[in-house]
């Protein structure tokens, strides 16, 4: 189990294969965690309007893959107790979620950061904008500003199409009354697995939730 009082460093790990099976090929650490992240998402529908309404029916056809905005900040100066290679890690960046030529397009990215649900993406965009340099032009501060679109396969997108499927990570808020069975026959529809889940958080007391706690619930493997 993660100790609270670590410092975890938001993750990206590039991927060849594009069921992303393996080992990531490429990692890229942040330097400094991003502040805030923006996730954007759009439905598409049909608008079906009759002859003489005003009004149209707006009749659903699908949700578009999401992005999802971060901003990088890249400091060389050692303001904040350690310097950067500032050139080193926008490198490193553009390497990992960049072209690669062993599969002739851009990697395929896993981003990972504390307990948010692990983001199957590609890179859409990203811009770099440098900020201070050094009197021979080295540049000591830069922020990536990189946007993420999803990038599920076939059979995650069905599973994520669902509201409890059990072939995805969950992260449930603990509510009054909660049980760890009751919660798992809910997502997994089977309450048997509560010692699984027990183990996955260190719950050593499972009769005894606490409400607001956030309880991981792994996908199940086939």
């Amino acid at each position: 189990m993660t100790n609270r009082g670590t410092l975890e460093k938001l993750l990206i790990k590039a991927y060849e294969a594009a069921d992303y099976s393996g080992q990531p090929v490429a990692e890229f650490t942040a330097f400094i965690n991003p502040n805030e992240i923006t996730l954007s998402y759009e439905m598409e529908y049909d608008s079906a309007q009759g002859s003489g309404t005003t009004n149209s029916r707006m009749n659903f056809k699908k949700m578009k893959p999401g992005d999802m905005s971060l901003t990088f900040f890249i400091d060389g100066t050692g303001a904040n107790g350690r310097a950067a290679d500032v050139q080193q890690q926008v490198e490193r960046f553009q390497t990992v979620t960049g072209y690669n030529g062993n599969i002739h397009r851009p990697n395929y990215l896993k981003v990972v950061w504390g307990t948010l649900q692990v983001k199957r993406c590609v890179l859409k965009s990203a811009s770099i904008a440098y900020k201070l340099f050094k009197p021979d032009g080295v540049p000591l501060r830069a922020v990536i500003t990189a946007t993420f679109t999803d990038n599920a396969d076939d059979q995650t997108r069905v599973a994520m199409a669902q509201d409890q499927s059990p072939d995805l990570t969950h992260v449930r808020l603990v509510m009054a009354g909660d049980t760890l069975p009751g919660l798992c026959h809910r997502i997994y529809g089977d309450p048997a697995y509560y010692l699984d889940v027990a183990r996955a958080n260190g719950i050593d007391d499972f009769r005894r939730l606490t409400p607001g706690t956030k309880i991981f619930f792994p996908p199940l493997e086939k």
